[in-house]
C-alpha cells in the first residue's frame, strides 16, 4: 500500500494525539484518533482516556458531533486497529461502521489476541476501505510495553540509571545526589509517570529511603510501586507508603507477622521464592503482567540491577551520564567480571538526546 502526503500528514497528527495520554490510559494502550472530510478537513480527533472511559475512535466522533459535522464518507486515521469486542466499554469497531465512514487508516494492528485483526476483519466485512501499516514503528514504539505484554506475556522493563561519565553511580561512601542535573532528574521523572510500575530492591530502601513517587511534573495517575525484599525488611515507617498508589512487596520467605503489619500499613504482599532464597525474578514480572503491567521503570542499586541483566530480563537502559568522573566509586551493576568479550552484555544505542548538560542514552539489549 502507498500512502499520500496527506495520510501521513493526518497519522502524524494522530500519533501526537496519542502521545498526549501516555501518562494516562495504562493498562489500556494509548491511541489517538482523526477523521478527516472528503474535502481534506479535520472534523474530529481525539485520544483514548482512562481505562474504563471512551477511546480514541469515540472521542473523535463525539469531537465531530459537538462541531456538527457529518463524517459519512470520511476517512479515520487510527494509531490502532480499532477494537470489536466488549470490555468495559463498546467496539470501537462498530462505532465507526455505525457513524458511515467510508476509509479507515490503520497505523498497526492489535497485538491483543481478544482483537488481532478481527476489528480490521469486521470493518471491512461493513464495507469500508481499511489500509493497514501506516508509521506503523512509531505506533508501536508508543504502545511498547502494551505490545510485549500481550506477545510474551512480560511486561516491558526499562533501567533507569544516573551516573558519571565513568560510569559511576555515587561516590565510594555512598554520596550520590546529584550526579546528574536538576534537567536530567525532571526528564526522569517523566520516564517514571509513564510507566505503570517502579521497581527497586530493599537495598535502595533502606539506605536511602525513596518516595520514588513522581513529583516533578503533574500526572493524572502515581505508577504502582514493586519493592524486591526477600525477607520482608521493608520498615513500617518507609516514606514509600505515603504517595497514594499500590504498593507490592515481592518476598521469598512468608514471615506471617511481618507480613501482616506490611499489609496493614496498605502493601499487597507475594512471596516467589526460587532455588536459591532470593525472589523469583521472573516469575515477579509475569505476576505483574498479571497485574497489566505494561512498562516498569527500575530505579535499584547494582545488585538487583546486575541480577536482572543477568537473567535476561531488562529490555532496555534509561542512562543519564553526567560530565564528571567520579573516578573510584559505586557502579551501574555488578556484573562480571567476565573472562572473554563474547561474554559481555551487548546493547545497540536506540536514542541519545542531551538534557541540560547531562546525555541520555537510551540503549537496548541484544537479542
Amino acid at each position: 500500500m502507498i500512502f499520500s502526503a496527506h495520510d501521513i500528514t493526518h497519522m502524524t497528527s494522530a500519533l501526537a494525539l496519542a502521545h498526549e495520554a501516555l501518562f494516562l490510559t495504562s493498562p489500556n494502550p494509548r491511541v489517538g484518533c482523526v477523521i478527516v472530510g472528503t474535502s481534506g478537513l479535520v472534523l474530529g480527533s481525539g485520544h483514548t482516556q482512562r481505562a474504563g472511559e471512551a477511546h480514541a475512535e469515540v472521542m473523535a466522533l463525539q469531537d465531530a458531533q459537538a462541531k456538527h459535522h457529518d463524517v459519512k464518507g470520511a476517512t479515520a486515521y487510527v494509531t490502532l486497529e480499532p477494537c470489536c469486542h466488549h470490555g468495559r466499554t463498546g467496539p470501537c469497531s462498530d462505532a465507526l461502521i455505525q457513524a458511515g465512514l467510508a476509509r479507515v487508516v490503520v497505523a498497526i494492528q492489535d497485538p491483543n489476541p481478544l482483537v488481532a485483526g478481527q476489528g480490521i476483519a469486521r470493518l471491512r466485512a461493513a464495507g469500508m476501505q481499511v489500509d493497514v501499516g501506516l508509521l506503523e514503528v512509531q505506533a508501536q514504539e508508543l504502545n511498547i510495553g502494551f505490545f510485549k505484554r500481550m506477545t510474551h506475556g512480560m511486561p516491558w522493563l526499562r533501567m533507569k540509571v544516573a551516573a558519571s561519565l565513568d560510569g559511576q553511580t555515587a561516590l565510594d561512601n555512598g554520596l550520590s545526589q546529584w550526579i546528574t542535573s536538576a534537567p536530567a532528574r525532571d526528564d526522569g521523572h517523566a520516564w517514571r509517570a509513564r510507566a505503570c510500575a517502579v521497581l527497586t530492591g530493599i537495598g535502595t530502601v533502606l539506605e536511602d529511603d525513596p518516595r520514588l513517587d513522581v513529583r516533578a511534573m503533574a500526572t493524572p495517575r502515581q505508577p504502582a510501586l514493586v519493592v524486591m525484599d526477600s525477607q520482608l525488611e521493608t520498615p513500617l515507617t518507609a516514606k514509600l507508603f505515603g504517595p497514594p498508589r499500590p504498593v507490592w512487596i515481592y518476598c521469598a520467605r512468608d514471615h506471617a507477622g511481618r507480613r501482616q503489619a506490611l499489609e496493614d500499613q496498605g502493601a499487597h504482599v507475594v512471596c516467589l521464592p526460587n532455588t536459591s532464597g532470593k525472589v523469583d525474578l521472573a516469575a515477579m514480572l509475569q505476576d505483574l503482567a498479571h497485574k497489566q503491567i505494561n512498562e516498569v521503570h527500575v530505579e535499584a542499586g547494582h545488585k538487583l540491577n546486575g541480577s536482572l541483566l543477568r537473567e535476561g530480563l531488562v529490555d532496555e537502559l534509561l542512562t543519564y551520564l553526567a560530565p564528571k568522573l567520579l573516578g573510584q566509586g559505586r557502579g551501574m551493576t555488578n556484573l562480571g567480571p567476565f573472562t572473554t568479550l563474547s561474554d559481555v552484555t551487548a546493547l545497540s544505542f536506540h536514542e541519545v538526546t542531551q538534557i541540560g548538560p547531562d546525555l541520555r542514552i537510551l540503549a537496548r539489549l541484544s537479542r
